[in-house]
């Protein structure tokens, strides 16, 4: 039961209903302001992004294997969560599959989406990627592709990953993930 009245707050919040859209939006108003020559967003995708924060240190690689004699399966991660209660909104899993060694990306989001605008990937600002979502469960909406060598490259090269979503309102909410240690936290699992 709670987990399904957390899924409501965040769904609440995405539509743009309920108290928890004025928490983010108090909660944006309540920081510093920008430094001088940048001006701060005023919509409420620039809210979703302030209210939203990848963990530090960034991406994080892990390998693991099913028993000894088994390959190792490899992945690097990373998330963004809810800065006031550390919820997950969105995560972003790029694995290499012991067998085939071709990378895939998973992106788990959160539930209330607009389900057949799907998700996108983008790097900076080059050429986005459509992700169909495929399921949904109590820990949020799942979208995968494979990952093409044009997109790795961009990736590695890249300042920042933007992964979007369209809310059960069709507004589109974009979430900034840093891709800055994205190219060595790769090297350690390709």
């Amino acid at each position: 039961m709670k987990r399904f009245l957390v899924a409501i707050a965040i769904a609440a919040a995405m539509t743009g209903t309920g108290l928890p859209r004025q928490s983010l939006a108090q909660q944006s108003k309540a920081k510093t302001p920008p430094p001088a020559g940048q001006k701060p967003p005023a919509t409420p995708q620039g809210e979703a992004a302030q209210a939203v924060a990848p963990p530090q240190p960034g991406w994080n690689a892990r390998c693991t294997s099913a028993s000894r004699e088994a390959p190792l399966e490899c992945a690097i991660e990373q998330t963004a969560v809810m800065t006031r209660t550390g919820q997950l909104i969105v995560l972003v899993n790029i694995r290499v599959p012991g067998d085939s060694r071709a990378p895939v990306v998973l992106v788990q989001l959160p539930l209330g989406l607009n389900l057949p605008a799907g998700a996108k990937i983008q790097v900076d600002d080059g050429k986005s990627v459509d992700l169909p979502v495929q399921t949904c469960e109590a820990r949020g909406c799942f979208a995968n592709t494979a990952v093409t060598p044009d997109l790795l490259a961009a990736m590695k090269s890249g300042k920042q990953l933007k992964v979007s979503f369209q809310t059960l309102a069709r507004e589109t909410i974009t979430i900034p993930m840093p891709l800055a240690d994205f190219a060595v936290a790769y090297e350690k699992i390709k």
